[in-house]
């Protein structure tokens, strides 16, 4: 929230918004790798405070990884431009734009600077970098897919993403291998078509986001705070339907996404990514159990002089979007018949 009266800070946040419309509107691949180092060159003052050592790291690790891939994309496009005049589909450029724009996003095998990051920034910063600093190289990427490399990069997205998160104890590097793992999904999406892709997307910022602010708004950072937190329990079970939502548990709309994806592998025949996409879904399901499980069951302690106040309203919104989760699949039930 110090962001919202920080007009330094405002004013960051407003050209990172417009850099990633630049690079979605340009017509021309230097166009894009402008907004793209725009985009790098906004989001650093956002995520450096002089206070934490540890953002003041985050950044400089962010600036380093996120040069390295821009420089792989320019250098690629030069490539292309020069060396092959007619743009037809090259197998190496095209493996090297598409990695440099998976380096981007924080996507496996380039993941490695992903969940580091993420443990130095706060949970508004966290929310931007799953989120919003994903649609550029996303789009981008749609427009030179390369198919067979793609299909090895989101199976090691959902494994990866899967089993990094099994042994944490942060909540925000348990959130990142969550994302990687969400990532995997996303890129598929996106290979099937453009609109699926923006509902997976929509979705999953929606449910992150509930789940950072209810983060944020009691402080907690790791799985212990949870035992100790004298918290209300409509916030607990605001948290349980949303992490069982974000996991693709059937009642829940987290679920058609990911059911719209099964059922396009399925058709075409695509059974071993299916096996490997559901099993990596059910360890995710898995770890986010584990936070609920140790908030509901077990007997923590109670701090009389430790309460968290929520505002009627915040509450209000939390739970109607609480019951959208709920409601979601039944509804689309009605709307597929």
């Amino acid at each position: 929230m110090y962001l919202l009266f920080n007009s330094n800070k405002m004013f960051f946040l407003f050209i990172l918004i417009f850099s990633t419309m630049i690079s979605i509107s340009s017509n021309s691949w230097f166009g894009c790798w402008i907004g793209l180092e725009i985009n790098l060159l906004s989001f650093i003052p956002l995520i450096t405070n002089s206070n934490n050592l540890l953002s003041s790291e985050a950044s400089l690790k962010y600036f380093l990884t996120q040069s390295i891939a821009s420089m792989n994309f320019l250098f690629s496009i030069l490539i292309k431009m020069t060396l092959m005049k007619n743009f037809e589909m090259n197998n190496l450029i095209s493996i090297m734009i598409n990695s440099s724009l998976l380096m981007k996003m924080g996507s496996a095998p380039f993941h490695f600077w992903f969940p580091n990051i993420s443990e130095g920034l706060s949970w508004f910063n966290n929310f931007i970098m799953m989120t919003w600093q994903k649609i550029t190289p996303m789009i981008l990427l749609s427009y030179y897919l390369n198919m067979n490399f793609l299909y090895y990069i989101i199976m090691l997205n959902t494994i990866i993403g899967a089993l990094g998160g099994i042994n944490q104890t942060s909540l925000r590097k348990m959130m990142a291998f969550s994302s990687i793992n969400n990532l995997g999904w996303m890129i598929f999406s996106i290979m099937i078509s453009e609109n699926l892709w923006m509902f997976y997307f929509f979705t999953y910022s929606t449910l992150i986001s509930i789940m950072f602010f209810l983060f944020y708004i009691m402080n907690m950072f790791f799985i212990n705070q949870l035992f100790i937190n004298n918290i209300n329990f409509m916030i607990k079970l605001n948290l349980l339907i949303n992490f069982l939502s974000l996991g693709g548990l059937p009642p829940f709309i987290g679920f058609l996404p990911k059911w719209i994806i099964i059922n396009f592998l399925m058709i075409n025949k695509l059974n071993i990514m299916a096996l490997i996409m559901l099993m990596s879904s059910l360890i995710t399901i898995y770890f986010y159990i584990r936070i609920i499980y140790s908030s509901f069951l077990f007997n923590y302690t109670k701090m009389k002089w430790f309460k968290i106040f929520f505002k009627n309203n915040f509450m209000k919104l939390i739970n109607f979007t609480s019951m959208i989760s709920i409601m979601g699949m039944t509804l689309s039930t009605f709307l597929f018949m």
